[in-house]
């Protein structure tokens, strides 16, 4: 079984399975976790995170659905196999995602779009 280093907050926004998947979906598309690789047993992830045994199997219910881990009954959870092609596709709507995200805080705190074309160039000529 391999290790996941998950952190979880309780001050956001987001619930605690959705960053659970998130975590292990970026682990993934990084591709720390290789396909076949067993995941840690829900009762396991839920007892090292301290949260609910519900918490962590909605979590591994919503990455089954997502295609990104399967279940084998009584032998636990794996990281499924992926077309490169499907797997770039993931990496870059996570972006875009992360990227709506801070356009919707920026319109939130009224900044126009040139401002956030600005911000959001500035950043990229930082890197």
């Amino acid at each position: 079984m391999i290790c996941i280093d998950i952190i979880l907050t309780n001050t956001g926004e987001l619930p605690i399975y959705q960053q659970i998947v998130d975590q292990i979906k970026a682990a993934i598309l990084r591709g720390e976790l290789g396909a076949d690789q067993p995941l840690p047993s829900i009762r396991v992830l839920a007892k090292e995170l301290q949260i609910s045994v519900i918490t962590t199997k909605r979590a591994y219910e919503e990455l089954e659905k997502d295609g990104l881990i399967y279940t084998m009954p009584g032998k636990g959870s794996f990281v499924a196999k992926h077309d490169d092609c499907k797997l770039e596709e993931s990496k870059l709507q996570m972006v875009e995602d992360i990227v709506r995200e801070a356009v919707k805080a920026g319109k939130t705190m009224g900044l126009t779009k040139s401002e956030l074309s600005m911000i959001f160039k500035s950043v990229m000529e930082d890197e």
